[in-house]
Formats: structure tokens, C-alpha cells, sequence
């Protein structure tokens, strides 16, 4: 019926117009009259992941034996997480993950600590091998001056884009991200470079009044979500880089950052080609991160808090 609709409709036009062509005139002048129509064509378009570390795996269930390698992976896929980040660097552990996520159709993210460029091409070999979807670096080395840095960071840009590999450098303390302003003055410093936001650790460094925050740190946040192309999740408050998302008067922090992430979701939407990925990772690490009570237990069901974030950040996305 669609073929016999096309050629009635083509049957009395020149020869050089095609009902494709027409349909693609017709596309652009909506798109003209109804501007909103071109953001929901690129939102289409783009994609949206969730994955979940597999650091933050370690010592679940909440007050229970730790599962094994197979029951985290099953766990993440059956949670609905698109995908897992994990250390690559390990032959023993890669060679375990790598079946255990086909297995269980999830996509791989590698998260690395280079001190160096050359000890992050052996982190690239490892990321292709296993067909990483992306690389998480953390720059390791802490100069004392933006300008030290930038050969590090624009070598291993350099690196991972012969590779084919997206890569993004992620904000977390005692790395060369630890502190935000020397952040901003180094993405101003190398424009291509592309950020892993991991927001907590600015937080807990800066120690940010609030919330509500003030308008200059805002105005640096907005910055650096702009920057990210990546995200790791958790939510902290100005004294604790990882506080229960569960408890009631943590809510203001929770809305702090999914505002934040909204910021970067929209920019993302806004900026990136159309056909663009956003992942996010959530990231709950285990104690020291989680709070503890006296009995050494976590405070709280650190996997429901995970699904949960999973989901706060899809409806995020789907609004935005």
C-alpha cells in the first residue's frame, strides 16, 4: 500500500522529484514552523545508558553474603542497567567479565588510573580487546601547575582517539581533577578535553554552602556539567562524599544534583551530534564511601539506592 501511495503521488511530477525528496522538504518546513519538533527528532535519535560499577558491587547484599562474580553481573542485568565499568587492567578478572557480560547482554565500560601516556596505551589494547564502549580515565598525576598538565592529557586524547575510543577524564580527589578551579582553568587550557562528571568529590572539596549554593558556584558547576560527556552518580552534601539517598533529610541534596544533572542532560541534548550515546554510571561505592553505623554495618541498602538512582536519572533524561 505504501509503495502503490508513493507512486500515485509521484505519477504526475518531473522525474527529478521523489516522494523522498518531497517528504524531506515537508520535514524541514515543520521543523521551521514548529521548532520543538527538532529537539524531539535529535532526542530520538540519540541514546541514553545506564551502567553500574562494579566497584560499587562489592559487599552486597546489604547484610548479606557477598555475591559471587556471576550473581553481580546477573544481579545488574536483571536490575535493567544497560552495562557495567569495571578495571580491565587484570587478565584474570577482564577474561571472567568479558563472557559473563555477553552472557547477560551488557555493554562494558573500562575505568583506568595512567600515570603516564604510555602506561594508558596498555589500558586502550585492553578497552578494544573487550570492546569497551568508552574509557573512564583518572588522571593520576598532580602536578602543580595547569600547564604541566596538558601534554599528559592531550596525549592520551590523541591516544584513544586513533583508537576510535571516546574517553573522558573524570573530576574525583587526589587526582590531577581533585580541586575545581584548577578543573576549569585545565578545560579552558585543552578545549577537546571531555569530563567523566563525578560532582560529589567538587562538592565534599569545595565544601559548598547550601544548598541552595551560591551563584558563582553554580555558575562553575554549570561549566563543568557543559564539559561532560559521561556521568558517575552518587550524591553527596558538604561533609560526606556519599550520603544515603534513602533518609528524608537527605532530599535537598538529591534534588541538588538531579538539577545538576539536568543541566547536563539538557546541554548534551543541545550540543552533541545526533546520533550521540550519553552514558551514566552509577556509582555507590562501599564503605568507606557508604556510611557506617557502629556495628560497622552500611546504613542503608546500598543496591536499592542504585536502582533507584537508575531510574531518577531515565526520567530525567526523558524530559529533558
Amino acid at each position: 500500500m505504501i509503495r502503490n501511495l508513493q507512486a500515485s503521488r509521484n505519477s504526475n511530477l518531473p522525474e527529478s522529484v521523489t516522494f523522498p525528496l518531497l517528504y524531506q522538504k515537508a520535514r524541514v518546513g515543520m521543523v521551521i514552523r514548529y521548532p520543538f519538533l527538532l529537539k524531539l527528532y535529535r532526542t530520538h535519535l540519540m541514546d541514553f545508558q545506564v551502567y553500574q560499577s562494579y566497584w560499587g558491587m562489592t559487599d552486597l547484599p546489604y547484610l548479606g553474603e557477598e555475591w559471587s562474580r556471576e550473581d553481580k553481573v546477573a544481579q545488574i542485568a536483571e536490575a535493567g542497567f544497560d552495562g557495567v565499568e569495571f578495571l580491565m587492567e587484570e587478565p584474570e578478572h577482564l577474561n571472567a567479565m568479558i563472557p559473563l557480560t555477553d552472557k547477560f547482554d551488557l555493554k562494558r565500560a573500562n575505568i583506568v588510573f595512567p600515570w603516564s601516556y604510555e602506561d594508558f596505551k596498555k589500558d586502550v589494547i585492553a578497552a578494544q580487546e573487550c570492546g569497551a564502549t568508552h574509557i573512564n580515565l583518572q588522571p593520576m598525576p598532580m602536578p602543580r601547575t595547569v600547564a604541566e598538565c596538558v601534554d599528559y592529557i592531550r596525549e592520551c586524547i590523541d591516544i584513544a582517539g586513533e583508537a576510535g575510543i571516546p574517553l573522558f577524564f573524570e573530576t574525583h580527589r587526589d587526582r590531577m581533577t581533585t580541586d575545581m578551579y584548577f578543573t576549569l582553568d585545565l578545560i579552558e587550557a585543552v578545549p577537546e578535553m571531555k569530563l567523566c562528571g563525578d560532582l560529589s568529590h567538587f562538592v565534599v572539596a569545595r565544601e559548598f554552602a547550601g544548598p541552595p549554593i551560591s551563584e558563582q558556584n553554580q555558575a562553575y558547576m554549570t561549566q563543568i556539567v557543559e564539559r561532560c560527556g559521561l556521568f558517575h552518580g552518587r550524591v553527596a552534601s558538604r561533609e560526606q562524599v556519599q550520603v544515603p539517598i534513602s533518609f528524608p533529610h537527605n532530599q535537598i541534596w538529591v534534588d541538588l544534583f538531579a538539577g545538576w544533572w539536568e543541566q547536563g542532560f539538557k546541554n548534551f541534548k543541545a550540543t552533541a551530534p545526533e546520533d550521540a550515546t550519553l552514558t551514566f554510571v552509577v556509582e555507590l561505592g562501599p564503605a568507606e564511601y557508604a556510611m557506617q553505623g557502629a556495628d560497622g554495618n552500611e546504613l542503608s541498602d546500598r543496591w536499592v539506592e542504585a536502582k533507584r538512582i537508575k531510574d531518577l536519572v531515565r526520567e530525567i533524561w526523558e524530559r529533558c
